[in-house]
């Protein structure tokens, strides 16, 4: 039952376009499961905005969640790009190798998905 709570939240969810502010979380269950998602909207001015919007759902589904850094991400949809970059002065440096392995698992014709340690 566990499992199928955490296949319940979706493993990436973000703009479409531009250069947004994102968080990677871990999420949890009761026995022990955990994966990782990637949240990240145009809207939000900072990253604790992004958390306090996407936790309490996943608390809803009777899951843990806790943030693991962020950054910002630029997307080009058009040109099938993701660039992962920076870092979240609240909650530190997400691990962008992480952040990519999640996002290339959702675009898989997307050519070019990489990071950078560089910018903020």
């Amino acid at each position: 039952m566990s499992q199928a709570k955490l296949d319940a939240v979706p493993p990436v969810d973000i703009d479409p376009d531009g250069k947004f502010k994102y968080i990677l979380i871990e999420v949890h269950t009761n026995d022990g499961k955990s994966k990782y998602i990637v949240r990240g909207y145009g809207w939000a001015g900072f990253h604790a905005d992004v958390y306090e919007r996407v936790a309490p759902g996943i608390e809803a589904l009777g899951l843990d969640c806790e943030c693991q850094g962020g950054g910002r991400i630029l997307h080009n949809s058009a040109e099938k790009s993701i660039l992962v970059y920076g870092y979240s002065l609240g909650y530190g440096k997400a691990d962008h190798s992480i952040t990519v392995k999640v996002l290339k698992e959702q675009f898989p014709d997307y050519p070019k998905i990489t990071f950078s340690d560089e910018g903020y």
